[in-house]
């Protein structure tokens, strides 16, 4: 059995998928997989032990996408099963061009005339059970998702670690503030050392809250902004001793290896895309009218349900975990 499996685009949806692979494997435990999907998913993946080929879909850089994508779709060639996590009408057309027998993917005009089987995506669900009601679906069963999983070795650190996570891809929106990052930080330095994560995009923030360490003689931290790959990351974060982070693909990787976390969040909802199985992560958020948003930027220009999160809020989240698990 040869399956063909095209990823979520971003790196928390990739990580979430996860469970929904579990399954997949449950019924199929000697297929060989075929993963196809963007640099960052196929390398969070790429160590799944029924992994055999994998192909990124660079697809979107080119102007026209239809003859890159026909390309693609030959190199990558017919599977016996083919499932898109993904609900773009490309996802389906891919499938499709690859000429695979059987091509499962969420129900969605126009893209369902290119699938031979297609569901339709429930409502009100964590993005985990979504993902795992296609594999459901398929096979006519009803089993509920397990936990995360990713196949990476974690950094073992000499003294206890916390990570700060300040960026979020999703938008502004999503971010709370570096110097409140960094005031959380200081605090925490006495305890632990302090790493700062972030993206090739996101070296302006966690440069900030560096500055603002040095500004308060802190000397026990590293800004590793700009240079993780996504194995390095991922093993990291997998190593630490605490995560404070906001709502991001990182976040999903600490869920992964259940590591106590303190997960911020603003205009996007909890319920849908919190970490998944993690008993050692709380939220903190503020219950206001307009949150959740799901906005890339405040539509409203105050962002209160970030603003009024204060560091004396997370640190008390945070000292809670420490309390309750001897960290």
């Amino acid at each position: 059995m040869r399956i063909l499996i095209e990823l979520p685009t971003w790196l928390g949806d990739t990580v979430m998928v996860t469970p929904a692979l579990q399954m997949l494997e449950d019924q199929y435990p000697s297929a060989l997989w075929s993963l196809m999907g963007s640099q960052v998913s196929i390398e969070a993946l790429k160590n799944h032990p029924l992994v055999k080929h994998t192909f990124i879909d660079d697809t979107k850089e080119h102007r026209g996408r239809i003859k890159p994508i026909k390309i693609l779709a030959r190199t990558v060639g017919s599977h016996d099963l083919a499932f898109t996590f993904r609900g773009s009408f490309f996802g389906a057309f891919f499938l499709y061009l690859t000429k695979s027998k059987i091509r499962t993917g969420y129900k969605r005009f126009p893209r369902t005339m290119f699938l031979t089987h297609s569901y339709n995506q429930k409502k009100n669900r964590h993005q985990v059970e979504t993902y795992a009601d296609m594999i459901n679906a398929y096979f006519q069963t009803s089993h509920m998702p397990g936990n995360l999983k990713l196949y990476y070795q974690p950094k073992v650190f000499a003294n206890k670690t916390v990570g700060i996570n300040p960026g979020a891809t999703y938008g502004s929106a999503k971010r709370w503030y570096p110097k409140k990052f960094a005031e959380v930080a200081k605090i925490l330095s006495d305890f632990f050392d302090i790493l700062i994560f972030g993206g090739p995009t996101e070296k302006d923030m966690a440069n900030e809250i560096e500055e603002h360490l040095q500004q308060w003689g802190i000397k026990n931290y590293k800004n590793l902004a700009g240079q993780t790959t996504i194995t390095d990351l991922i093993e990291i974060i997998g190593g630490l001793s605490l995560f404070i982070t906001n709502d991001s693909g990182p976040m999903h990787i600490a869920a992964a290896y259940r590591i106590p976390t303190v997960a911020i969040f603003g205009p996007t909802n909890h319920s849908h895309t919190d970490q998944w199985h993690n008993p050692r992560g709380v939220i903190v958020r503020t219950d206001i009218p307009c949150s959740p948003c799901m906005k890339h930027h405040c539509p409203l220009k105050h962002h209160r349900c970030m603003k009024e999160i204060t560091p004396k809020m997370v640190i008390e989240a945070a000292h809670s975990l420490i309390g309750k698990y001897n960290i």
